[in-house]
Order: C-alpha cells, then sequence, then structure tokens
C-alpha cells in the first residue's frame, strides 16, 4: 500500500465505484479499498437486476404516463410513513425526487447506459397508496452492464486510482489531522492513514442474524427460515466501528426484502437464494396446502407487507401452485445471472422470451432448483410437496379446496370472475408492460397448459433500508447531528441516505439510484472542501508575505 494521503474509499460497489470516478474526473487521488477479488468489483450492483424508480423522465413521457415530483412526494410519504423526527430520512428523499431524472437518469445514459422502453409498474400499494404510475425503469443489461460502463468510464481517469482487493477494514480510529485503518491483507495487518474516509461498505442483511436480531418484531416474529439474497461481506461490521466513531446507526428494522426465495443451486455461500418475482396467477399456499387469505397473495403491490404475513404464518414458509404455461408466461427471477438475455443485451432472444414465454429460465428452475416440484396430477403434486417438505402436513383435501373454486371461475369466463385475485389481474392487465406477462383465464389445472409446478418459498434477506444517518453532503452524522470530521456514508450504508431515505416501504428501485445520488453528493461536498483548503492555505500565505 502507497504511503501518500488520498482519499479512502471503502467499497467497490456501486456507491463506492460512482464517488470514486466524481472524484478522479476532478483530479483528486483515491484509494478504493474492497475485501472482495477483482471478479466481485461492483458488488450487488453487479448482480442486480437494475431497475431504478425515477421520476418525469423522457422514457416516461414517451410511455403516455405523466408523472410529477408532486406525485411522487406523496407516493412516497405514503408508502414510507415517515415520523416527525425522520427529519433527514425525508429531506433526502425530497433531495431525490427532485434530483433523480438530472443527477441519475442523466447521469446514468452520460456513461452509455440505456433503459428498456417499457416503464414498469410495481408497488401499487395495497393497504395504503404506493406508486400511483409506473416508475420502474430497468437498465438494458442489467446491473451487470451498468458496472461495466462504470468501470470503463473510470479506466479512462484512473491514473490517480489505487485499487486496493482483498483488504478488510477492521478497525476504525479518529485523529487529530483524519482517521487511521486498520487493514488486514492476507493475514497481514497493516494502518492506514486519510483525511477523508467515505464507508460504501453495505449494510447488514448479509449476515441472517442480524437480520433475525433487528427484524420489525411489532409486524411479524423474526423468521427462522431465511435465505441470503444479499452477500456475507454485507455484515454491518463498519457500521459498529462507524458507532464507536460516534455515529449515530438508525432504522436496521427497516429492511427490504422478498417473501419468495428459494434455494440458489450454485449455493457458493451459506443459505444462498435467488428472489422469485412470483407469477400473479398462481396459487399462493400454506404450509398445510390451504390459500393464503382472505386477501390474496400477490406481487406488484406490496412487497413488505408480503414479507410479514409469510413471518406471521405458523411455520413461516409457503407454496406457490401454477403450470407450466403459467411459469413460461408470468415468472421472473431477480438479478443479473439468471436473466442473460437482457444481462448480454440480446434484443430478439428477449422479445422472443417476453412473447413466447421463458422456457429456458423455467427449464432452469425444474431442473436444477430443488425447492420447484413437477408432476402430472394434483395428487402426484401433494405427494411430492410433502416428500420435500419432509413433515407432511399438506392436506390433498386443502390444495383441491384452494384450485378448484379458483379455476371454476375462470372457465366461467370474465364476466363470472368474483375472485379478488382474478380482479386484480384484471387491474394488472389494464398496464400494456403487465398484459404482456400476465396469463389471460389460464385455469392451474389444464392438461393443455403442461405439468403442474409448485415451489416451495421463504422470506430471503436482500437490503437495509435504515443505516448511518447523514445530511445531504452524505457526512455521517453523530447523535447531536454534527458532521464526525471528513466522515462519508454511501448507498447501503447509509441506508441509502439520510440513514432511511425510504421509510417503512420502498417504492422498489430506489437502491441502485440511491447509490449513485449519495455518492455524487459526497464527491461534490470532497471536492468542494479541497478547493476551501487550498483557498485557505493560499490566503494564510499571502498574509504571511503581506506582514
Amino acid at each position: 500500500m502507497q504511503t501518500n494521503n488520498p482519499i479512502v474509499v471503502v467499497g467497490a460497489g456501486i456507491a463506492g465505484l460512482t464517488c470514486a470516478y466524481e472524484l478522479l474526473k476532478q483530479g483528486k487521488h483515491v484509494r478504493l479499498i474492497d475485501s472482495q477479488d477483482e471478479s466481485h468489483i461492483g458488488g450487488l450492483a453487479k448482480d442486480a437486476f437494475g431497475g431504478m424508480a425515477l421520476v418525469d423522465t423522457p422514457l416516461q413521457k414517451f410511455n403516455g404516463i405523466k408523472d410529477t415530483k408532486a406525485l411522487a412526494w406523496q407516493d412516497w410519504l405514503s408508502f414510507a410513513n415517515f415520523s416527525e423526527d425522520d427529519i433527514w430520512p425525508k429531506k433526502w428523499a425530497k433531495h431525490y425526487i427532485e434530483r433523480s431524472k438530472t443527477d441519475v437518469y442523466d447521469w446514468v445514459r452520460s456513461i452509455g447506459v440505456n433503459f428498456l422502453p417499457a416503464v414498469n409498474w410495481v408497488e401499487r400499494g395495497d393497504l395504503v397508496p404506493g406508486n400511483s404510475v409506473p416508475r420502474y425503469h430497468v437498465i438494458w443489461g442489467t446491473g451487470h452492464h451498468l458496472i461495466k460502463q462504470l468501470l470503463k468510464a473510470i479506466k479512462k481517469v484512473d491514473a490517480n486510482l489505487t485499487w486496493d482487493l482483498e483488504y478488510r477494514v477492521e478497525k476504525i480510529d479518529k485523529t487529530q489531522k483524519g482517521f487511521t485503518l486498520d487493514v488486514l491483507h492476507h493475514k497481514t495487518k497493516q494502518k492506514l492513514e486519510c483525511s477523508q474516509l467515505v464507508l460504501a461498505c453495505g449494510g447488514i442483511n448479509g449476515n441472517l442474524e442480524k437480520v433475525r436480531t433487528h427484524w420489525d418484531t411489532d409486524l411479524s416474529p423474526a423468521p427462522k427460515p431465511l435465505l441470503n439474497g444479499s452477500h456475507p461481506s454485507a455484515n454491518g461490521a463498519l457500521h459498529e466501528e462507524a458507532r464507536q466513531l460516534g455515529a449515530r446507526i438508525t432504522h436496521l428494522n427497516w429492511m427490504w426484502n422478498y417473501a419468495a426465495g428459494i434455494k440458489d443451486p450454485e449455493n457458493n455461500f451459506d443459505q444462498q437464494g435467488l428472489s422469485l418475482i412470483p407469477p400473479k396467477t398462481a396459487l399462493w399456499l400454506d404450509a398445510y396446502g390451504k390459500r393464503i387469505g382472505p386477501e390474496p397473495m400477490i406481487s406488484c403491490f406490496d412487497t413488505h407487507n408480503l414479507c410479514h404475513r409469510i413471518a406471521n404464518l405458523p411455520h413461516q414458509y409457503s407454496w406457490q401452485i401454477m403450470n407450466q404455461k403459467i411459469a413460461e408466461k408470468e415468472i421472473a427471477v431477480s438479478g443479473a445471472k439468471v436473466n442473460p438475455a437482457i444481462r448480454d443485451r440480446k434484443f430478439f432472444t428477449f422479445l422472443k422470451e417476453i412473447l413466447f414465454g421463458n422456457k429456458r429460465l423455467v427449464k432452469f428452475l425444474t431442473s436444477q432448483c430443488e425447492d420447484v416440484i413437477v408432476a402430472d396430477s394434483v395428487e402426484e403434486l401433494v405427494e411430492k410437496m410433502n416428500r420435500h417438505a419432509g413433515d407432511n402436513k399438506i392436506s390433498l383435501a386443502n390444495v383441491k379446496q384452494a384450485i378448484e373454486p379458483y379455476d371454476r371461475q375462470l372457465r366461467a369466463g370474465t364476466k363470472f370472475h368474483n375472485d379478488d385475485q382474478l380482479r386484480r389481474l384484471a387491474h394488472l392487465r389494464n398496464w400494456p408492460g403487465d398484459k404482456l406477462r400476465t396469463c389471460k383465464s389460464q385455469p392451474i389445472v389444464d392438461k393443455k397448459a403442461g405439468p403442474l409446478i409448485a415451489i416451495k418459498e421463504c422470506i430471503i434477506s436482500r437490503k437495509s433500508m435504515g443505516g448511518m444517518l447523514t445530511n445531504l453532503q452524505s457526512q455521517i452524522l453523530d447523535e447531536h447531528e454534527n458532521p464526525i470530521g471528513q466522515l462519508y456514508a454511501l448507498g447501503e450504508a447509509a441506508g441509502f441516505g439520510g440513514g432511511g431515505i425510504s421509510g417503512h416501504r420502498s417504492l422498489e428501485g430506489t437502491f441502485l439510484s440511491c447509490s449513485i445520488l449519495t455518492a455524487r453528493r459526497a464527491a461534490e461536498h470532497i471536492i468542494a472542501q479541497q478547493a476551501h483548503s487550498i483557498e485557505d492555505d493560499s490566503q494564510t500565505i499571502i498574509n504571511r508575505q503581506a506582514s
């Protein structure tokens, strides 16, 4: 490690890379530290699907969507449910809505990243209103392409960049001149000094015990069955170091998890999971095979609510039942690695999968994922489900009682659809993006629709929505809301801004984009602070010469 005193950025995910890029463009010296190797540069963003909630963009106008900042603020407050004490989260939320088009949408396009032409409509709201209009912009190329383009941009300005990969920061001490870091590299401990320190180290959701510890038990018991959709390196260790420096850590009980996780066949780390985007036509059943209700479980409305409903079930896991036709038309999996057509920007393959069903994905799920079960009859399906669960809880009578009335209404025609899930499906199909991905009146038991499929699902941990309290310059604040020297937090480490920008619920797609925004604000402030310091030094010299 070099002995000069650059700006140190801990974490080479989207937030750390964005901050480094903005600093490097201004000729600043940056040392970028990350505990992972070169293949993991980009962090969770590299593997992300790449959706961003953006306000009043040209792409929305292209799709005939009339969005305004005032409407977005109304929707944000509805989902966030901020308290009077959430001053900085509210300030960040307002700032994001004001700046998402110029500071995120335009910035992303400036490094050669574009979006799919359709804007998706997610998190419409269930018990409380959510997105009034579609805002979910999907990157053409997923988060993988975003990181690729950002690294390409960094390479053009990287003369003053030092990479320290496979270095883990174990301790941070504050000094008169800045900070001292104890760093471990291949069992060798070293010390590093810096004046300005940026923490872009992720959240706590890669540590399942911390997820359970901070679970909002006012809403549901902490889930015992729990998969890891984050990464073990997102363990919250540097949150504790920041706390020792006086940082205020807020709202770690605010999390963004998903209700439909399955075991990842890659199994690169303990309890690694895949997050399904569940088929809307499928039926969601409990551990006994009873349909969960009376309000139906269905995605696109309130992800936060779905998770707590699952956690409140006696055994805290669920089953979804569908057939192959429904799966091919509707099922999706979050992430870049399972969406190669979008990730690799193969337009005709992507279009084919949209129009004719994603046969490749369903084949992957049914052949390689142990939580996905296939059978030719309801009786065979229930037998296999019981064998997989290992507890014989599922009743054939319960499963038939769930499927048969539902299928009966589907076969009777839309004018007889009185099931609340079918009413919601009709609403979803009014938006073209959802119409393309939602079956029309497709019964579950249907020999022409292929074999039956059951998927055993549990909650999967994903993102921390609380974290280090920060001001609008991304400076970490203490208990009295004063900045702690030149110490900054970005992205998930800061709850994506202010220790909880999204509040209790996210409008979805506020994670990559808020990481970019918080990183840009930190870089701007560091540059301005250094400029002021140079001016002060120059003035001191002038004053001395004059005297």
